[in-house]
């Protein structure tokens, strides 16, 4: 399912429950690379899972809660293998 990136007002109707998952970096990367920045950041900052769902990925964690858990579990995987792997792809090394 497609979502609203948040509650900041952006809107994104690709942004989806489950990341398309590849060895390389995609094109639903690139489009997303500020969700995964702005996960990595609220796990930095200790936020919860349900803040998460909610504030960026625009999933009310209270309505959905299994929805939002998968949600944001996806986007911090992702994340963390952009971080940790894709960013060799980006930055030729």
């Amino acid at each position: 399912m497609n979502r609203s990136t948040g509650t900041d007002g952006t809107q994104s109707s690709t942004l989806r429950d489950e990341v398309p998952w590849s060895d390389s970096i995609t094109s639903y990367d690139r489009q997303h690379s500020t969700i995964y920045l702005r996960i990595l950041d609220a796990c930095a900052d200790n936020a919860s899972i349900e803040e998460m769902a909610e504030l960026i990925l625009g999933i009310d964690p209270v309505l959905e809660p299994v929805r939002a858990r998968k949600a944001v579990r996806s986007h911090i995987d992702r994340a963390n293998w952009m971080v940790t792997t894709g960013s060799k792809e980006l930055f030729g090394g």
